[in-house]
């Protein structure tokens, strides 16, 4: 099986960009990636992308794209898995690798949704829950997850007060990223005054939207023979997917990511480590209880003790596991078929030690996890600089 590595990286800063198009947005991050990448030459693109038929009223990315960059003639094509898109289309394209039949892939992850008003943008979202029994009737992605956290604060006997450092730790991890959304602080006053949006969920639990385009290029690694001035390789060891219901009532545990448990649990298999040998993990913080339930379910924490990690500090910068580093779902923002790829943007900057006043110390070893639904699917890949 052939290794593979990132050489290249690209992103924009997450925002409403309301005079810039799609391709624009797209056009933007891949040149990043390229000149990044010393101008290597790629020869395929694979797109993560989850709304833009809804809310662009655009399909066929693949084209659109390929042309708008000067590659009419090249083969590409949009990778579609819910909010796990970007993930989906990275693993799209090892796989295609893998085979020999290319030697590069571009990946980009892309979205744009500050174009339609709320409501609209909410029901783009929700089809990726079931439509018949969970949208038909009146659920949103917010209510969804919001009985998840009602349920697990109830089993668990948690206060929703102990959910403010997973907030507070990415909005201070976002301050030094350039390219987040928010960069403001906040404190466990702001966070527990903050407006109820569906009990418990507050709209500081709850990660913004916005515009975002992100790319990568990776190559096989017989491909390159020395390191790129003194840049070190970061090899993609492992990429792993798994599903569960796509309806959260058919879970027989609510709050127990399944897909989040076998995808982390192959990653950690595939790439020969065990969870204390990763440095840091850019997990799926879409809400606040995400972030809690996936640290326990990739066996960060313990069942139920999700919370206790953030509180005692495990997850900032210079704890036993960095989550959000460069401000995650919450602070940095969530296009949603783009998170995927920004989430290896910043793990990639990690290992190559580029991440500045977010830099987590001597990291060598990071895992990304990217999830589409209320964890219907998990899709996680560890890389490793070498």
């Amino acid at each position: 099986m052939r290794d593979l590595e990132i050489v290249g990286i690209g992103q924009i800063p997450i925002a409403e960009h309301w005079d810039r198009s799609l391709r624009e947005l797209a056009g933007e991050a891949i040149s990043a990636a390229v000149e990044d990448s010393g101008q290597i030459r790629f020869d395929v693109v694979y797109i993560g992308n989850m709304l833009s038929g809804l809310i662009s009223h655009q399909e066929n990315l693949g084209s659109l794209i390929s042309d708008w960059i000067g590659e009419p003639g090249m083969e590409a094509l949009k990778i579609e898995a819910a909010c796990g898109s970007g993930a989906a289309a990275l693993r799209s394209a090892i796989f295609h690798i893998r085979t020999g039949e290319i030697d590069t892939a571009l990946i980009l992850g892309i979205e744009k949704m500050s174009e339609t008003i709320g409501v609209e943008t909410t029901a783009a979202l929700a089809t990726a829950a079931d439509a018949d029994y969970e949208v038909a009737y009146g659920l949103s992605f917010v209510a969804i997850n919001a009985l998840i956290m009602k349920s697990y604060m109830e089993y668990y006997g948690w206060q929703h007060s102990d959910f403010a450092p997973f907030s507070i730790n990415a909005h201070q991890n976002a301050l030094h990223n350039p390219f987040a959304r928010l960069h403001n602080p906040i404190t466990e006053n702001d966070y527990c005054n903050s407006r109820m949006v569906s009990t418990p969920i507050n709209l500081l639990d709850a990660s913004p939207t916005g515009d975002g385009a992100a790319a990568i290029i990776i190559t096989a690694s017989d491909n390159i023979a020395t390191k790129r001035n003194g840049t070190p390789h970061i090899r993609i060891a492992a990429t792993t997917s798994a599903t569960d219901t796509l309806s959260v009532h058919d879970r027989s545990n609510p709050y127990w990511l399944n897909s989040v448990e076998q995808s982390s649990h192959d990653a950690y298999t595939q790439a020969g480590i065990s969870p204390k040998e990763v440095d840091l993990f850019e997990l799926h913080d879409a809400f606040s209880i995400m972030a809690a339930i996936s640290l326990e379910a990739c066996g960060f924490a313990e069942p139920g003790k999700g919370p206790q990690l953030a509180s005692d500090g495990d997850i900032t910068l210079s704890g036993d596991i960095p989550i959000a580093t460069m401000g995650g779902l919450k602070a940095r923002g969530h296009p949603v078929g783009a998170t995927g790829i920004y989430q290896i943007v910043e793990l990639t900057r990690q290992l190559r030690g580029e991440a500045g006043l977010a830099q987590v110390n001597e990291a060598k070893v990071g895992m990304a996890q990217n999830i589409g639904g209320s964890g219907a699917t998990a899709i996680t890949h560890i890389l490793i600089s070498e």
